[in-house]
């Protein structure tokens, strides 16, 4: 009924002729013409009663549609099945003759999963640098509560300063003409806080209370309305308030504030929640190292269709911000096409540690459980505060969504068990040393594998540039690129 035969096969690239007999296919479509005269009703017949011809003079152009689909995909799973092959993409298919009563014929090409062998990995060594808090460490972080928690008085005859609070009403023009959004009356401004257009605050360093001034200023290119963009305006301001601030006092009724018994328990939060930090980042790069031994150890080849889809995902994300920003890519000293092939090395890498990682998970029967999905699904839920239960349902009801939200726990998972066979050696360094930016020639890993065999991790390896590393350090802290950050 169907014959295959392979006609091509370079690496992971196969393509078939697939020949369906004339007879085979007009049996089916008589069989399905069959099954439609038993509920069809047509005037003058009784159901089950309507004339095979009149039925394929009606309906058979469409039932031989369907029947030319159901066979041709029958084909090709027949083709990939007899093989052993694992497509990597759907297949394409041509049809190369058909005429009704003849025999089918058509192409299929598909590009193939390859063969991947893990090993037990024990050769792997990775080192993972461990850092205690220090009590510099959680002074710092006591300070910022108390600078957060920092109050303001009013001071007769007080000359602003910079760090503290002007009260003011003020009008904005432009042209002599007010604008949306440019005035407000009793705003409480933090000079140096840089809430305000660039300029402005600086200007008002050094008035004191019942003065009256003109603030010159220019809104940055990138400003939000387009209109206000690049352009010059003058803001009337009347100063009503100068107020000093007043920092916190960090003491046991500062520690009850912050819901804890007393300083002596707010500092071993502290120390913990520290702590903790520090564990993620040393983790993330004893992670980034085992991707990086993973690279260099398993050589194999990657499908070229999901490297140019991962390629495409990531030019798509960046693209726009290439375009625009062109002045830095001269300081970098690289052209459209350097930023390119740049990153199709990261996609080849990040189809590769997907594969490997999925390989992985697939052999060891690693999965994702429901109970990991729940808290996955919670803890996104909670930056959401209000719409929890309508995140969750959006969740549920998208399998796109669910999808990415299983695949980094699948991931870590992969790691972790990867990670158990590794030889893993421990070393203590400063906090300073852990939270170092590696060189660029230490390559950053984010990936995101899936709990499938295409999955892709999402690769932190750094070209040789400076805007590449600033894009990098996003995807490091768990950034997209709906952020807006530039690729190098």
């Amino acid at each position: 009924m169907i014959e295959v035969t392979e006609t091509s096969a370079e690496g992971l690239k196969h393509e078939f002729k697939v020949i369906v007999e004339g007879p085979a296919i007009e049996a089916r479509v008589d069989a399905k013409l069959g099954e439609l005269a038993t509920t069809i009703s047509l005037p003058g017949f009784r159901p089950g009663k309507v004339p095979m011809s009149l039925l394929k003079k009606r309906y058979g152009s469409s039932v031989m549609g369907e029947v030319i689909e159901e066979t041709v995909n029958e084909g090709a799973q027949q083709a990939l099945s007899d093989q052993g092959l694992r497509p990597a993409l759907q297949p394409k298919i041509e049809i190369t003759k058909f005429e009704e009563g003849g025999e089918l014929e058509y192409t299929l090409s598909v590009e193939v999963l390859p063969e991947i062998a893990p090993d037990d990995f024990s050769s792997i060594t990775v080192e993972q640098l461990k850092a205690q808090p220090t009590a510099e460490d959680v002074q710092s972080h006591l300070e910022r509560l108390a600078d957060a928690q920092t109050t303001f008085e009013t001071e007769e005859n007080r000359k602003a300063e910079s760090g503290d609070a002007v009260v003011i009403d003020f009008v904005g023009r432009r042209d002599g003409t007010e604008f949306d959004g440019g005035s407000a009356k009793d705003f409480q401004l933090v000079l140096g806080s840089g809430s305000f257009i660039p300029g402005f605050e600086d200007q008002l360093v050094g008035v004191t209370a019942g003065q009256h001034l003109e603030v010159n200023v220019t809104f940055p290119e990138s400003y939000g309305a387009e209109e206000l963009a690049g352009q010059g305006a003058v803001f009337e301001v009347d100063v009503k308030e100068v107020k000093r601030p007043e920092a916190a006092a960090i003491d046991d009724e500062f520690a009850t504030k912050m819901g804890l018994e007393n300083l002596k328990e707010l500092k071993k939060t502290l120390t913990d929640q520290i702590k903790s930090d520090y564990d993620r980042v040393g983790r993330n790069r004893v992670k980034r190292k085992l991707l990086d031994e993973l690279v260099s150890q398993y050589e194999f080849e990657v499908p070229t269709g999901l490297v140019d889809a991962e390629f495409d995902a990531i030019w798509q994300q960046f693209g726009e911000q290439i375009a625009k920003s062109e002045g830095e890519e001269s300081e970098a000293g690289k052209s459209e096409e350097e930023f390119k092939a740049d990153y199709k090395e990261i996609a080849e890498r990040r189809v590769r540690l997907g594969l490997l990682l999925s390989e992985v998970g697939g052999r060891n029967n690693i999965e994702v459980n429901q109970e990991e999905l729940n808290r996955a699904m919670a803890e996104q839920a909670r930056k959401y505060p209000g719409q929890e239960r309508e995140f969750i349902q959006h969740l549920q009801d998208n399998p796109d969504a669910m999808g990415q939200l299983r695949a980094p726990i699948f991931e870590d998972k992969v790691v972790d068990f990867i990670l158990e066979m590794v030889t893993v050696t421990e070393r203590e360094v400063t906090p300073e040393e852990l939270l170092h930016e590696p060189e660029d020639d230490e390559p950053e890993e984010k990936p995101k594998a899936k709990s499938k065999a295409k999955a892709k991790p999402k690769d932190g390896s750094k070209p040789k540039s400076r805007r590449k590393k600033k894009t990098e350090k996003k995807e490091e802290d768990g950034s997209s690129a709906s952020d807006g950050e530039e690729p190098s």
